[in-house]
């Protein structure tokens, strides 16, 4: 039994398990509280979006056995263009990285500051929390050794149990199910929607998540006979990730929609898990807040990180300066954010947003690379392919340059 089971799990169910951290909670409780079950399409979008771009980069990682970041430096012949390039997903990585880093680290604050009080020093005018230090500095000592697999696991397996509890009490409330396909399968979208609708795509798309899929792919395929089982499993990770997400929503729209509540703690999230685990909800969503901010903590730097050495071109291994550099500079701007007096749900939501508004730069550079017949001979991407890769890019750009002008008012 077990070994059948084994080619629905692997590299992209680890990877797709990455999107289930604290700012997929956070924003996805946002979303059932502003809107109900009127943002699932986004969810759905969102999903089938990733199922699209990673089995791009699976296959990718598959047939060349190398990471996106060296093919994307492969495939940039002309000096000027290649830095250029370079540059350009450099940029996005780093910024999108060091955004999602402040919200790994105040994920986990908010769950340390249920479980436990919150330690703040007054300095220059503001409070400063020290909790992003104290956890900044476990993240550092783990990822500067490389002896961190065990810790990752364990918090890992917090974050399952936690997405077990999220989809138990999405069946337990018994929602509409005629409103919740209306949700799904009918895009609705209000200008007050638009920036939650783009962290909801920046939550589940992950760019970053496109680099570490196709270096890690390699750990279990390596012939191109693979290449179903290894899309059966990517679909099947991702699937899960995607309906996990969606029940964050379900048991949030039943506990908090039309309420007018506010989500500013972790406590408020709690409220949700009340109707399965009553009064040990709050420190059930401490627990899981904390344990997914930790291991998100640890892979956003660490995937910064590969990223840059594949487009770099840098030789030797993960201890050598300009990698190490990567992943500190990526920690220290995640723990500065974090440290500041700003809403932690907010910085949260706001990490999510960039990402969904950077993906597309990732996105555009993947349709490139899975074009080029040198690279992937038979296996490049179809037309149909293409024209999947194609929508997702364009909806993206759409949804961001709404979001952004529902902002700043571009136009």
């Amino acid at each position: 039994m077990l070994n059948s089971l084994k080619k629905y799990f692997g590299p992209s169910t680890l990877v797709a398990a990455a999107f289930i951290g604290p700012g997929t909670v956070t924003v996805c409780t946002l979303a059932g509280v502003r809107s109900g079950y009127l943002l699932l399409w986004a969810l759905l979008f969102s999903t089938l979006a990733t199922i699209i771009l990673q089995e791009m980069t699976g296959r990718l990682g598959l047939v060349t056995q190398q990471g996106f970041g060296e093919a994307i430096r492969s495939q940039l012949k002309n000096p000027v263009i290649r830095l250029l390039g370079i540059i350009l997903v450099l940029s996005a990585i780093v910024i999108g990285n060091a955004a999602y880093e402040g919200g790994n680290l105040s994920g986990a604050v908010l769950g340390w500051e249920e479980l436990f009080s919150a330690l703040t020093v007054y300095a220059g005018g503001m409070n400063i929390k020290l909790t992003p230090l104290i956890i900044g500095g476990i993240a550092f000592i783990l990822l500067w050794q490389g002896n961190f697999k065990y810790i990752l696991g364990f918090m890992t397996g917090l974050v399952v149990v936690m997405s077990v509890v999220f989809v138990t009490t999405a069946i337990m409330i018994k929602p509409d199910i005629a409103e919740i396909f209306k949700g799904l399968f009918l895009p609705r979208v209000y200008e007050g929607d638009l920036i939650t609708v783009i962290a909801l795509v920046g939550t589940t798309v992950v760019p970053y998540n496109l680099f570490l899929h196709a270096s890690t792919i390699q750990e279990k395929y390596s012939e191109k006979s693979d290449l179903k089982a290894m899309r059966i499993e990517n679909a099947v990770g991702i699937l899960i990730g995607g309906f996990i997400s969606i029940c964050i929503v379900i048991t949030s729209a039943g506990a908090f929609s039309g309420m007018g509540a506010t989500v500013s703690s972790a406590s408020d999230m709690a409220a949700q898990l009340e109707p399965l685990l009553g009064s040990w909800a709050g420190m059930f969503m401490g627990l899981g807040l904390f344990a997914a901010g930790i291991s998100s903590a640890i892979t956003a730097p660490l995937a910064a990180a590969y990223a840059a050495k594949g487009i770099m071109g840098w030789k030797g291994n993960n201890r050598t300066t300009g990698f190490r550099l990567v992943w500190i500079t990526i920690l220290l701007i995640g723990i500065i954010s974090s440290s500041l007096s700003l809403n932690p749900v907010q910085l949260i939501e706001f990490a999510q947003i960039a990402n969904g508004i950077l993906l597309p730069v990732v996105a555009v550079f993947l349709l490139y690379i899975m074009n080029r017949s040198e690279v992937l001979g038979g296996l490049k991407n179809s037309a149909i392919q293409n024209i999947l890769g194609l929508l997702v890019v364009l909806i993206a750009i759409l949804l961001g340059f709404r979001s952004l002008n529902a902002v700043f008012n571009l136009l």
